[in-house]
């Protein structure tokens, strides 16, 4: 029996939907797994999570395609069937409509006296437990029709689902919903982990998201590489006990215009906590008086003009940029100058914004967009970007350069060659301040000599874990301050 616990050991790898279905493929032909035996497979994990996650469970509907998603839905019910639960299938389309594989799991299951619904499955659910097979991962258009009246009708149940290698109406590869979808507590998918159900919508959809390789061998994937990969874990290298603090870095972060010196303030304490050595601030005067006496371990330089930039600028081996920075002329002035240093620079908030009025490219910096940003980088909606944001993260990357960060759920970093993706952090998060903390933790992480890729990786996974570290008090009122303690102990626990 395979455990929940081995189930939730997500891979690193993240496919498309044509690449897992080529796997699926190879397994068949090359190594001789018959799909059948695939699908019993898959069929006999789901019944196991059922049982561990719903052990009281004794009626189950299965609600079922005509398609291979739907013959794992028929050997659910017919396990279900054997071990003497109260399953009932309902198909959405006529039985003669089942053919291959499906087929054959459909009539096992019938010859056991299996009941099934084909007319009216849109009846008043009363069960334990729903088990989605409608739609599979193949599904390449928008949801209508049956279809469409009946996964509503999962939804407003108020019933468990458990969802079957995918939630019905979900794109594989964007966790979009199309334009509906299953909304499951549970869901089990199978050979290769899809790329869309690590970002977007998708953790919605989801539910605890659980992963079985069929026990398919390795060699299958041989040929067939990923086209992203999961951040499960990051280590940071120890430090040399003859360390001092210029062996750590030193960041520049520059803003804090009037009405938004809490942004820069953030940005710099978690640059402090995040192990950067020194830490400069570059503010308004006004602004600067208040930092220090607030942050003695932070030298803070009050910036009036451009011109006295330069001074504090020459000090950092890493330059970040944007939080609270504002875009007025001052603003807009520190930034020009900003780039005409050569050390790597991370741009978040109104450096982006600049950033998407006046153009520019470099490989040597990082770009932070949330989707609002991104959308005005690439001069489109934020319905474009949320669309795909895998195609968004890219594009972004092919117009501006070096690595692009496209933050929210599953947030997507690329330089181009390599995509990663992190899904750590928490609803609690979205709040004020927290794009600024992220920037100063990836700006400390390059200060530690850390390429830009890995430090916005490791960046971006470490903000998020401390900020569910934070949210173990509750999720409601977390702010960006509440996450300056977890950023020290995430770092040292890495």
């Amino acid at each position: 029996m395979v455990t929940s616990n081995d189930l939730k050991q997500l891979p690193s790898e993240l496919y498309s939907a044509e690449q897992v279905q080529e796997l699926d493929r190879i397994a068949i032909v090359k190594y001789g797994i018959d799909g059948f035996s695939l699908m019993s497979r898959a069929g006999l994990v789901v019944v196991d999570l059922i049982e561990h996650c719903y052990p009281d469970a004794c009626i189950i509907h299965v609600f079922c395609g005509s398609g291979n998603n739907g013959g794992d839905g028929f050997v659910v019910a017919n396990e279900a069937l054997k071990k003497g639960l109260k399953p009932l299938v309902f198909l959405l389309c006529p039985v003669a409509k089942v053919t291959g594989d499906a087929r054959l799991a459909l009539d096992e299951y019938l010859l056991l006296g299996g009941a099934i619904e084909t007319q009216n499955v849109a009846v008043a659910l009363r069960c334990d437990v729903i088990v989605d097979a409608l739609l599979g991962t193949g599904l390449s258009r928008k949801v209508s029709g049956q279809f469409e009246t009946v996964i509503e009708h999962i939804n407003t149940s108020s019933i468990p689902v458990v969802a079957i290698d995918i939630p019905s109406g979900l794109n594989a590869d964007t966790g979009q919903p199309m334009p509906c979808a299953v909304v499951a507590q549970q869901t089990i998918t199978f050979i290769g982990l899809k790329k869309g159900m690590v970002t977007g919508q998708a953790s919605f959809f989801c539910g605890d998201l659980f992963f079985s390789s069929l026990a398919i061998p390795r060699g299958v994937f041989g040929g067939c590489q990923g086209q992203a990969q999961l951040t499960s874990h990051v280590s940071l290298p120890p430090r040399n006990r003859y360390a001092h603090k210029g062996n750590f870095g030193h960041v520049v972060l520059i803003g804090g215009d009037y009405g938004y010196h809490g942004a820069i303030q953030l940005a710099a304490e978690a640059s402090t906590r995040a192990g950067a050595g020194l830490v400069s601030v570059a503010t308004r005067i006004d602004h600067a008086r208040h930092m220090v006496q607030r942050y003695p371990e932070i030298m803070v330089h009050g910036v009036e003009q451009s011109q006295a930039l330069s001074m504090v600028l020459n000090k950092g081996n890493v330059i970040a940029i944007g939080p609270g920075l504002g875009q007025k002329s001052w603003g807009e002035s520190l930034f020009e100058v900003s780039l005409t240093t050569q050390q790597p620079k991370v741009l978040d908030a109104d450096a982006l914004n600049i950033l998407a009025k006046r153009g520019g490219f470099s490989d040597n910096w990082i770009l932070t967009p949330h989707p609002g940003e991104a959308a005005r980088l690439m001069h489109c909606s934020v319905d474009d970007i949320q669309r795909d944001r895998y195609t968004a993260t890219r594009n972004i990357q092919s117009k501006y350069g070096g690595v692009v960060l496209l933050k929210g759920p599953g947030t997507i970093i690329t330089d181009g060659n390599i995509t990663k993706v992190t899904m750590t952090g928490n609803p609690g998060m979205a709040c004020g301040g927290m794009g600024d903390v992220l920037t100063g933790i990836i700006a400390a992480l390059v200060a530690q000599k850390m390429p830009l890729m890995d430090a916005a990786v490791c960046g971006a996974f470490l903000h998020g874990k401390a900020g569910d570290e934070a949210a173990l008090l509750g999720e409601r009122g977390l702010v960006a301050s509440d996450l300056m303690p977890y950023i020290r102990t995430v770092v040292n626990e890495s």
